[in-house]
């Protein structure tokens, strides 16, 4: 990892779960930034031998509460701009280069968005919302932090967020068991959250909301003009909404 780019420096995190093959990449795609830490939820391949070979610092833990948890890293983080990028994403020599640009010259903005070109199965996916997909990947952890909500990329920034021009490349696609098994770690975590709330799961959770979710992301969403692709992406998303609140009611059943 460089140690010597100009004025500022900035803290790299992310997420891990047997990501052994995009741990190299991941790893020389961040040169600019001068510590990486990764969140590793338990990973069962080399993922954290890895990272360990390439002075990545890990931490590993279950995300129990996504929110609190990651704060709590970001505030051990050395530096106070924060990159957040998951390890199937790939940043380019451009983007790179205008993280580094919006550091050092941020122009009284405290985080910045980044647009995803997602690909599924060897093929960018244009429809189903994905097109449109834009989240805060760079942030002032002095002005920014991961509020309640469940899901894992919403920032509550005190300042202006400003919009980066190059995007990143999303290939999420390894195999089905493994992008099922991702979306289930953050079912996982998302039935936590709620269960931490007092959240009770009924008829509208387990039966409507899946089926929502499946038409809202294939017809409405027009999911449906990424042919085979846009299908398996939203049925696969809705039955994550479906195992979220199933694993919600088995907690109340105090079934394990």
């Amino acid at each position: 990892m460089s140690e010597n780019y100009s004025i500022k420096n900035i803290t790299a995190i992310a997420i891990t779960f047997n990501e052994e093959e995009n741990v190299k990449r991941y790893v020389e795609n961040l040169s600019f930034a001068n510590e990486i830490i990764f969140i590793d939820s338990s990973s069962t391949d080399k993922t954290v031998e890895f990272a360990k070979e390439m002075s990545v610092k890990v931490i590993e833990r279950a995300l129990i509460n996504f929110s609190e948890q990651l704060n709590d890293v970001i505030q051990q983080a050395k530096n106070d701009w924060i990159v957040f990028f998951d390890l199937d994403e790939i940043i380019t020599k451009d983007l790179g280069e205008e993280i580094k640009n919006k550091v050092n010259n941020p122009n009284s903005k405290v985080a910045f968005s980044v647009k995803s070109n997602f690909f599924f199965m060897e093929k960018q996916i244009r429809f189903g919302g994905w097109q449109n997909k834009k989240t805060i990947r760079l942030f002032n952890k002095n002005f920014c932090k991961y509020n309640e909500i469940i899901i894992h990329d919403k920032i509550k920034a005190k300042g202006t967020i400003g919009v980066l021009n190059n995007g990143l490349l999303q290939h999420s696609y390894k195999s089905f068991d493994n992008y099922n098994d991702k979306l289930n770690i953050y079912s996982n975590i998302q039935a936590e959250n709620l269960y931490n709330k007092k959240v009770k799961p009924n008829a509208y959770h387990l039966i409507f909301k899946p089926v929502y979710h499946f038409y809202w992301q294939y017809f409405f969403r027009l999911g449906i003009l990424d042919g085979k692709e846009g299908f398996i992406l939203a049925y696969i998303h809705s039955f994550s909404v479906f195992k979220r609140y199933l694993q919600l009611w088995m907690m109340y059943r105090k079934i394990y």
